[in-house]
């Protein structure tokens, strides 16, 4: 009897292994893009581009946090200023063909009451800072501070009854839009405006 040393049936079975390891299905292959490289062709690969960033300095992290509140308070505000610049000049178009001062009294307690019923909730739920970028937007849109508009629509009394609660609040009705000081406000303006014209 012919006996096969048990060295050539390991190899026998080591070799018959290492060829139905190489045998190709269809998910062992990956497609890549060619390059001409001379005359041979290379696998060309693109990798993501990643940023490796280290952590911000303590001083340029409140620059960023600054400049993000300014930014969330400029979006949410700067739609309320567009409308405010649009109901000062209807309400000045309509005051000027209403001769009578009671006439006048009644149009703008009306449409105050409807102006708060369509802007009250959302106004009120503002912050303070969001309140202060607001009353600048209102200036740098309609070219009149919150103070004069008040007192030149309800009197100078109830302006100045006005600046007194916004003073308490850290707030001056007075403030105005210095497109000097204010440019990151310009900056983020002129981007909200960028943007709504491709929507």
């Amino acid at each position: 009897m012919f006996r096969i040393p048990i060295i050539a049936v390991l190899c026998i079975l080591c070799l018959a292994y290492a060829a139905s390891a190489q045998q190709r299905t269809a998910t062992d292959t990956v497609a890549v893009r060619m390059a001409l490289n001379g005359s041979e062709l290379m696998p060309s690969i693109t990798l993501p581009i990643v940023e490796v960033v280290d952590k911000l300095p303590k001083r340029l992290r409140k620059q960023r946090q600054r400049w993000t509140r300014l930014r969330n308070a400029v979006y949410v505000t700067y739609p309320y200023a567009r409308s405010a610049s649009r109901v000062l000049k209807d309400v000045g178009q309509e005051l000027e063909a209403i001769p009578n001062k009671k006439q006048r009294k009644a149009y703008l307690a009306n449409k105050e009451k409807l102006l708060k019923a369509e802007f009250g909730d959302k106004l009120e739920n503002l912050s303070v800072y969001q309140g202060k970028v607001l009353m600048k937007l209102i200036h740098r849109e309609t070219g009149e501070n919150c103070y004069e508009i008040i007192k030149e629509l309800k009197g100078g009394f109830n302006a100045r009854v006005y600046q007194t609660v916004a003073f308490f609040f850290g707030g001056n009705l007075k403030s105005e839009f210095n497109s000097q000081d204010d440019r990151d406000i310009e900056m983020i303006v002129q981007e909200i405006e960028l943007y709504s014209r491709f929507y």
